[in-house]
């Protein structure tokens, strides 16, 4: 039996030599298949880490969770603020107030006594209360309808005949004008509904018989006018703002793979396609005029802008660490040190802007620098000498918050600027909601949805600006 394991005929017992050489065939064996179980147990963990990776340990989107799979507790790296749900105190309340010109007044008088049905038609009146509600108007059989006389006159003097002035949206003989225009705009571009369901909802609202093509014309209208005055604007007025956001994210358009490209403030947004060079991120208008504070995520494409600030988003960086601090709890301590150390400085940049401080006191930001380094350290000694993914992805994070503490702090150490890069992320996210069946971007999303962004930071507008069909 042992001879056959060995491969070699024997007669009798094995020898001394034989057995030891068959035990050690056995030890290279165990050895080298252990070594094999080793590698296996890497590649496993490590293909169950990119498995569990999701919007919250990772730059994907929420729209590419698995609603099945992913763990609920974990989609957020917020912490609970202590407030509680809905309106907080003294903050300003929205009540529905009655007005003093109702446009139909209905009186509602008792005719006879509810306790001994005589007729109450003499009796005296005890009190009057006032009930108004408020609700939609019927739709009209028609659209309001304007028509304007165009005069033309000849002088007697020269002969010369004028001809009166007639509106820009009043040249044809029967049109629509400016305001149904802008709310037909608003429907198809800012909620995106189908073009014949839009032309269906103008039909049952406003009494006017528009066609599904007659909408779907006007999506590139209004991108085409926006072009002329609203966003060389808007790209003025970003370009000269002291913080600025900028993100991209890909989309098809054109029949390929391109990037929607944003660069917006608080209250301004615009945004173009293009590719993810240099080139393009440069062919929005905004960035070679810029040299103020750039809040961004890792993408070395903005790195050419050598004339600005460039701050780094906390959120994605959150993200990074989670994803590293998931993959070995007990291993990547540093990682939920850093973490909780970004969090912190975030508490603590909020809590002085709350106090009308323009900057930390020198103590707070040095604790928050202490703390930093002392992670930063913790991550050295955890990965020195350890192989595998997860150490190179950790390796590769220490590196960046080595290298780019300026850009990673800038929230901390200048209170203008926000921890986390959510108002372009925002703008990136809508990106989908302009897409059309084949999932590409429509030609006029980015100049339209520019301004139906920023107008919902500012205030909820019913319509886009008539101004921009034409109308006063």
């Amino acid at each position: 039996m042992i001879g056959r394991l060995r491969g070699v005929e024997s007669q009798g017992e094995p020898t001394r030599e034989e057995l030891l050489l068959l035990l050690s065939a056995k030890e290279a064996t165990i050895k080298s298949l252990t070594e094999l179980v080793d590698q296996l147990a890497v590649r496993i963990a490590e293909l169950e880490r990119r498995q569990g990776k999701d919007s919250s340990n990772s730059s994907q989107p929420p729209s590419s969770d698995v609603p099945f799979t992913k763990p609920a507790p974990k989609r957020s790296s917020r912490t609970r603020s202590g407030r509680r749900p809905g309106k907080q105190d003294g903050t300003a309340g929205a009540t529905l107030k009655r007005v003093e010109d109702p446009d139909e007044t209905i009186r509602r008088d008792p005719l006879i006594c509810r306790g001994c049905g005589d007729s109450l038609a003499d009796a005296p009146i005890f009190d009057e209360r006032r009930h108004q509600v408020f609700d939609a108007p019927p739709p009209p059989p028609r659209p309001k309808v304007t028509e304007y006389e165009i005069v033309s006159r000849t002088c007697a003097g020269c002969g010369t005949t004028t001809v009166g002035d007639i509106p820009t949206w009043a040249r044809g003989r029967a049109s629509y004008g400016p305001k149904l225009m802008a709310r037909a705009a608003w429907l198809v571009c800012a909620h995106h509904l189908p073009v014949r369901r839009a032309a269906s909802v103008l039909v049952a609202l406003l009494g006017a018989p528009v066609s599904a093509g007659w909408v779907a014309a006007l999506r590139g209208r209004a991108a085409r006018l926006l072009e002329v005055s609203f966003l060389p604007r808007v790209r003025e007025l970003i370009a000269g703002a002291p913080v600025a956001h900028a993100d991209e994210t890909c989309a098809r358009a054109e029949g390929s793979l391109r990037y929607l490209h944003v660069a917006c403030t608080e209250y301004l947004t615009a945004m173009h396609v293009g590719d993810r060079t240099t080139e393009s991120i440069d062919a929005g208008g905004i960035w070679p005029a810029f040299d103020g504070v750039l809040v961004r995520d890792g993408y070395s494409g903005y790195t050419h802008l050598d004339t600005v600030l460039h701050a780094w988003c906390g959120a994605h960086l959150l993200r990074d660490l989670r994803s590293v601090h998931e993959g070995d709890p007990a291993g990547q301590l540093w990682a939920e040190a850093m973490a909780t150390t970004l969090t912190e400085a975030n508490k603590a940049a909020h809590a002085a802007r709350a106090a009308g401080r323009d900057a930390l006191e020198p103590h707070v930001l040095s604790g928050i620098r202490s703390r930093y380094l002392g992670a930063l350290a913790r991550g050295r000694d955890d990965n020195l000498g350890r192989r595998g993914p997860l150490a190179d992805e950790a390796r590769t994070l220490i590196r960046r918050f080595e290298t780019r503490e300026d850009m990673i702090l800038r929230f901390a150490t200048d209170l203008t600027v926000p921890f986390s890069n959510d108002s372009a992320s925002h703008c990136t996210s809508f990106g989908r909601w302009g897409r059309n069946r084949a999932g590409a971007v429509r030609e006029c999303f980015a100049s339209v949805w520019s301004w139906r962004v920023g107008a919902r930071r500012v205030v909820e507008v019913a319509v886009l600006p008539v101004v921009a069909f034409g109308g006063q």
